[in-house]
Parts: C-alpha cells; sequence; structure tokens
C-alpha cells in the first residue's frame, strides 16, 4: 500500500492529464461509493476506477480522470474519515494519513488525484473527492483532514489545529491536548491567531453537517521528521465516530 500511494503522489504534477467530473458522473459517484463501502454491486469501473480486494478504489493511471484513491479498513465499521487532499504538494501529509489509516479500526482514506494546480478538492465542490468525503460526513463519520506549511509561515508552531468552517467541539480539544504532550508547539485556530491556516475556506468542513471535523496544518520539519509522533498523538485523541 505505501508503495502503491508513493507512486500515486510522484505521478502528480501541474502538467498532468486532468478534467473536472460532469454532473452525471458526480452523481455515478455518489452512488458507487455509497454502494462500494456497503459490499454491494457499483459501477465505479464506468469512472475508471479499479477496485482491489473490496476495500481500494484507485483512479485510473496517466489518465484525466485523476480523480483519487480511497481505501476502507473492513476490520470495524467504518469509523474515521482520513483526508490528504493535496498529497504532491503538502509533501509527506499522505504517508502520516497512511500511517493514521493502519492505526484506527474501520477508517476510510481518501486522497485526492491531481496536482492542487489542476483540481484543488479542499476548495472545489465538483470533485469526486468531495462527493465521496460529504457522502462519509452525511452517514456520521467524523473527518481529519491532514496538510502542510512552510516553516517560515509560523515559525512559533509546529502544528495548527482547527475546525475549519465550524466549531472546534471535544475531538479538537482532545487532539491538541495530546500533541502538546507529544511535545509540539500546537497552535489551536479557535483561541490563536494562525496566520491564514485555519482552513475556514475548506468546503469539507462547511459540508460537515455537524459531524466533527478536525483540519491539521503540520510544518515541515515535523512532516519530515516526526510524522510517527503525530500518527500516536491523533489516535490516541480517538477521533472515531462513537
Amino acid at each position: 500500500m505505501e508503495s502503491l500511494l508513493r507512486s500515486f503522489t510522484a505521478a502528480q504534477s501541474a502538467r498532468q492529464p486532468y478534467r473536472g467530473p460532469a454532473a452525471a458522473e458526480l452523481a455515478t459517484a455518489e452512488a458507487g461509493f455509497a454502494a462500494f463501502l456497503d459490499r454491494a454491486p457499483h459501477h465505479l469501473g464506468d469512472l475508471g476506477f479499479s477496485v482491489d480486494c473490496d476495500s481500494l478504489a484507485v483512479q485510473e493511471p496517466g489518465t484525466e480522470r485523476a480523480w483519487g484513491l480511497y481505501a476502507i479498513d473492513r476490520s470495524a465499521p467504518p469509523s474515521l474519515v482520513i483526508e490528504v487532499p493535496h498529497a504532491s504538494s503538502d509533501l509527506r501529509t499522505e504517508l502520516i494519513g497512511l500511517a493514521l489509516f493502519r492505526q484506527v479500526p474501520g477508517a476510510v482514506l481518501a486522497v485526492g488525484g491531481a496536482h492542487p494546480r489542476r483540481e484543488d478538492p479542499a476548495h472545489e465542490t465538483r470533485t469526486v473527492f468531495h462527493v465521496v468525503t460529504t457522502l462519509l460526513a452525511r452517514r456520521g463519520l467524523p473527518q481529519v483532514q491532514l496538510h502542510g506549511f512552510k516553516d517560515r509561515t509560523l515559525p512559533a508552531a509546529d502544528v495548527v489545529l482547527s475546525a475549519g468552517a465550524a466549531e472546534a467541539g471535544d475531538a479538537a480539544r482532545r487532539a491538541a491536548d495530546r500533541l502538546a504532550a507529544a511535545g509540539f508547539r500546537v497552535r489551536r485556530a479557535w483561541a490563536e491567531p494562525c496566520r491564514g491556516l485555519a482552513g475556514t475556506t475548506n468546503v469539507q468542513s462547511q459540508a460537515a453537517g455537524g459531524t466533527p471535523f478536525l483540519h491539521v496544518e503540520l510544518n515541515r520539519t515535523t512532516r519530515d521528521t516526526r510524522r510517527d509522533d503525530v500518527v500516536r498523538a491523533l489516535a490516541d485523541a480517538d477521533l472515531r465516530k462513537p
């Protein structure tokens, strides 16, 4: 899985083939992923997805239908959505997402399929990524979305946490406490200024509809050197659906 994810991310570039899905394709994606989640017959192949072992759906490589990678841990009922919208620009977030996915029974991993200059699923609603994550939010699954920032953008912080456009709840506060206990300098966006890193325009947070949404910004040093500590703290915070 890690090798696949590294290859998947490496193929993304500002010049890669890409087109946005049509309305009918978004409807097919919504119905298809609902069926995929429920282990029912689906038509994801019509959208160019290959499905492996009933737990992994990956876009067809090298084509304009660069619409993402989605994995489901079947060891437990669906419990948490782990989102990586900008794997090719927020470096190492895909590895953190995969490691957290492996630590959380019932997790669903959603990784954007294109470079942000081609598609920005954290700020565009007409994407398969948004359709899938919104579908899961409607089913009551909490979301944690991983991002990265340059060290010099906010030198006084390693991690910035927020609920995006939503109100920070217990899950966000637990995550902040666990990360701080692990020695990270944590900026809580609901209480402190964070230089535009609060994710208030994030469309998944806007569509969460009351389900918990945690927006996690990690500086480059943290993503390079302390990924395991981040994963451990987030797993310990128990962000899952009760």
